[in-house]
């Protein structure tokens, strides 16, 4: 088995990390979670972001196979498809309960027949167990529900990516409160997570560099079980949950969620032009309530 190159990308504003991974023997290599740019006081896009994986992965000569969604984001827009457009033969991916989450969001943005709710703006839906390989390094899929009902993780290796289960140590977990979230789905999904090898490399999904320490992203499953300030201590479920719900109380709905859900469930896509050319977002009025 050959374990990858891992090279990251943070982006600041909305505190998310961004992975190419790659065989070194084959230089075949995969996207993971690549975010599209979003200004949501001019209501700008862009690809900034997205340009600085591209000229990486051209520069060092990786032949992107796959660029790869965990979950639909509710904080960013998702790049896949602008990167698989712009990468010939690159293919796009996510968990096969997106479906789910289309439906769900479907109805609360009030939306027509024009999205399809059966996961066909990817080009795969993976489900629990699926392997694939990228070069010369496995990859596995592990469903990996409780921030979204259809959350997948990828195992490359030696290198899994967690996206939104674990923080890194000293932040804990992720928020399980969303529309489909469970907190009971979490605490399962990370003890899956935990009970890889020890040496297994966890990146995460978000960082947002606490107490002015430098933003991180990496740490292993015996880090992570040493001294995650959630799971150190091998918490009952019980534990867990009463810690994770009281803290999802008192967090706000993110910034970009009802901007983004409504662009990533249609896989990274804006809504269709309207007759002026331009594209639209809905905003579901009282849907939620203020925090």
């Amino acid at each position: 088995m050959t374990n990858p190159i891992v090279t990251s990308f943070w982006d600041k504003p909305t505190g998310s990390w961004q992975y190419v991974f790659h065989d070194p023997v084959t230089m075949r290599g995969g996207i993971v979670d690549p975010v599209l740019d979003f200004d949501p006081l001019s209501g700008a896009t862009g690809t900034h972001n997205a340009q600085r994986i591209l000229d990486h992965v051209q520069g060092a000569g990786i032949e992107v196979e796959w660029v790869l969604d965990t979950h639909p984001h509710a904080d960013h827009f998702s790049a896949a498809p602008w990167l698989a457009a712009q990468l010939q033969g690159a293919r796009t991916g996510i968990g096969e309960r997106v479906v789910g989450v289309q439906k769900l969001w479907k109805g609360i943005y009030h939306l027509g027949d024009d999205l399809p709710e059966d996961g066909s703006q990817w080009d795969r839906l993976f489900a629990d167990g699926d392997e694939f390989m990228v070069g010369e390094v496995p990859v596995q899929v592990l469903f990996s529900p409780g921030h979204t009902l259809a959350s997948v993780t990828y195992v490359a290796g030696d290198a899994a990516f967690v996206h939104d289960t674990l923080m890194m140590p000293d932040s804990g977990s992720s928020r399980a409160d969303f529309p489909g979230g469970s907190s009971h789905d979490l605490y399962q999904t990370i003890q899956r997570i935990l009970s890889l090898p020890e040496e297994t490399r966890l990146f995460v999904g978000h960082d947002y560099a606490p107490n002015g320490r430098e933003p991180l992203c990496e740490a292993t499953v015996a880090e992570h079980r040493a001294a995650n300030v959630h799971f150190a201590s091998d918490p009952t479920e019980e534990a867990f949950r009463e810690v994770r719900d009281t803290r999802d109380a008192t967090l706000p709905l993110p910034r970009l969620m009802l901007a983004a859900l409504q662009v990533n469930i249609r896989g990274g896509r804006v809504p269709e032009p309207e007759a002026n050319g331009r594209s639209y977002l809905k905003i579901p009025l009282d849907q939620f309530e203020p925090r």
